[in-house]
């Protein structure tokens, strides 16, 4: 196993940032890639399960993710490189590769994954969810509670965005909250593999009494805009859309909504929260950054070498070069001309790398969000939040440290005067799963479930949010039987008479 990590984290190593740079090259128009494709990459001592998600962006590209389930890592970025029916996928600075051919219509990637000290054949064909995923959903039975689909407008960025809002059976008025995604462009179910991680946590939180907006990213699914021109700074403006939404509904208590982010997500609430008007009632962060955005890369890269035995030299000379790689973006504004620059450095520290991947590497870099994500800071407008906050890290995240990052919101929280819990999930990743042991059985076998205790954590401090709220108790839990009336004896009444006169 331990073989397996070390190995696998060499296809990990990133300089970048939380979402992938996509580039399609050619002239002809590129087959239409859109979903899942998953494979065994055999490896010393065992095999491991590759999967990339990749998906269509309104201006042309795509995005492109990696995920391991036996290892827990998620959402990890790939860059693409498309021309016509020849495909790459590559993680340049662990020179890690896949090259092959898109065949049966998009249905199956064959080609080679290069690695050093490593070279072998990987076919990755379209996936579809784990038996247990799929023999859940069947299993779906009609929800106790009202469920629609809803569209609602950003007057900012004037754009329409889709998603699906979950209401508690009963009169209401009810509490309620948004949730707000992690990086890289997602549906409102936030689908990884079958693991639905908002659709889990929409469904649960409304059978506990919490009304739930979940929406489809800008330029993804049924909402509108263009994700690939988009920062961190543009996501609150959506999330600010949704809390104007919902508190527009006739069921919902408008002095009681929310957002509840992840990841990026959770930062995306904290931003709006903030905000000097129309701020959210209350903010629920999972597993959001708390160091600034350069420096969380930077760290994850020394982390990622030193995990994979590099000596200190080794680090600090790759460390050196992503410091160069990012002064170069901040004090370039210009995007030709810092793409130029960036292509130069990276083709004179790797002389294994084309000018392809250079260029796909540069784009990504330059992008608004990379720009603005380089000098972001969460810890800048913490003490501007007006509303109790609720911060959820688990102790096996890969892509944010719960004890670094967690410390540093909580302490720059503190000087908001506003409440704040914090709790730290035992053996919890990123998409706040426990241990696969840990898992429910569906269909034979495991399935990827929400860290009940998460869950738990969630459940106790939103509700408490809505009886401060003065807000109903759904009919789906169980109320206390009511008192008996005490009968008070009527007392005789006393007719008063006028005398005439």
């Amino acid at each position: 196993m331990q073989k397996l990590l070390l190995f696998l984290s060499l296809l990990i190593f990133i300089s970048s940032t939380g979402r992938a740079a996509s580039h399609l090259a050619g002239t002809g128009e590129p087959p239409r890639l859109n979903g899942q494709w998953q494979g065994p990459l055999k490896v010393p001592g065992g095999t491991l399960t590759l999967i990339i998600t990749i998906v269509p962006l309104s201006n042309g590209t795509y995005y492109a993710a990696l995920d391991v389930p036996q290892q827990r890592i998620s959402r990890m970025p790939v860059e693409v490189e498309l021309k016509d029916d020849n495909l790459k996928l590559s993680i340049e600075q662990a020179g890690s590769r896949f090259e092959g051919k898109v065949l049966a219509g998009g249905d199956k990637l064959v080609g080679t994954w290069q690695q050093p000290g490593l070279k072998t054949d990987l076919t990755l064909e379209r996936g579809t969810a784990p038996a247990a995923a799929q023999a859940a959903k069947k299993l779906r039975l009609t929800p106790p509670y009202r469920e629609s689909e809803v569209t609602f407008y950003n007057p900012v960025a004037k754009i329409k965005l889709s998603g699906t809002l979950t209401i508690p059976s009963g009169e209401g008025p009810f509490a309620a909250v948004a949730l707000v995604s992690d990086s890289g462009p997602q549906g409102r179910d936030s689908d990884v593999q079958g693991y639905r991680v908002f659709g889990i946590l929409a469904d649960y939180l409304t059978r506990h009494g919490v009304a739930v907006l979940r929406y489809d990213d800008r330029g993804v699914g049924k909402s509108g805009g263009d994700f690939s021109r988009a920062t961190t700074a543009d996501f609150v403006t959506d999330a600010r859309a949704a809390l104007a939404f919902l508190r527009d509904r006739p069921l919902i208590a408008p002095q009681q909504v929310g957002l509840l982010g992840h990841g990026e997500g959770g930062n995306v609430a904290l931003l709006a929260a903030a905000e000097p008007l129309e701020a959210p009632n209350f903010v629920a962060s999972l597993a959001a950054y708390g160091q600034p955005g350069r420096d969380v890369l930077r760290r994850q890269q020394g982390e990622i070498m030193r995990l994979i035995g590099a000596d200190g030299a080794q680090v600090k000379a790759a460390q050196g070069l992503f410091d160069r790689l990012v002064e170069t973006v901040r004090q370039t504004p210009n995007a030709a001309a810092a793409r130029a620059k960036i292509i130069t450095l990276l083709r004179s520290s790797n002389s294994a790398l084309d000018e392809p991947m250079a260029r796909a590497r540069a784009v990504q870099l330059t992008s608004p969000w990379s720009r603005y994500f380089f000098d972001f800071d969460p810890a800048s407008r913490l003490s501007l939040v007006r509303c109790p906050v609720l911060l959820l890290n688990g102790t096996a995240d890969l892509q944010v440290a719960a004890g670094r990052n967690m410390s540093l919101l909580q302490k720059g929280l503190r000087q908001s005067g506003q409440p704040v819990q914090a709790h730290r999930l035992g053996g919890v990743n990123h998409l706040f799963q426990d241990d696969p042991a840990k898992w429910p059985i569906v269909a034979g076998e495991r399935q990827a479930a929400f860290s009940p205790e998460g869950l738990s954590y969630l459940q106790t401090w939103l509700l408490e949010r809505a009886r401060l709220a003065k807000a109903p108790v759904p009919v789906t839990v169980r109320r206390p039987a009511p008192r008996p009336k005490t009968l008070t004896p009527m007392r005789p009444r006393t007719r008063r008479v006028t005398a005439a006169i």
